[in-house]
């Protein structure tokens, strides 16, 4: 029989989140799902489940290798779990940071008005949307 452990526990101890509390708190607001279901705090997972988890600006996708309830370091995290996330999404997360920052890049000068208006549109934008 494969050992269980709450999904909270398991995000917090595979360091996709920094404190359980914040992973309780997704679960809660519905960013993290298992089979496309919204799932609570005390949802157990066991090896082979895929989780998606919604984090500021990316979706990842992981499956449950082994279920740990004590927290790792970040070196045996990939003992935990396979990170399925496709490399697209995170490219994706790497453009949307850089533009969300606002840095320009150097000798381009200060932004015309039309650029400004632009970029206040842009930062506007939510990324969790």
């Amino acid at each position: 029989m494969s050992e269980t452990v709450r999904i909270d526990k398991y995000l917090w101890a595979s360091r996709v989140f920094k404190t359980r509390s914040l992973a309780s708190d997704a679960c809660r607001g519905g960013k993290v799902k298992i089979d496309g279901k919204a799932i609570k705090p005390s949802r157990e997972v066991k090896e082979g489940d895929i989780i998606t988890v919604q984090l500021s600006g990316i979706t990842k996708t992981i499956q449950v290798k082994l279920a740990a309830t004590n927290r790792v370091s970040a070196k045996l995290v990939n003992g935990l779990l396979d990170d399925l996330t496709p490399p697209e999404e995170y490219e994706r997360f790497e453009l949307l940071k850089e533009f969300k920052s606002g840095q320009r890049q150097r000798g381009t000068g200060r932004p015309t008005k039309k650029e400004r208006r632009e970029l206040d549109l842009f930062n506007d934008f939510d990324l969790n949307d």
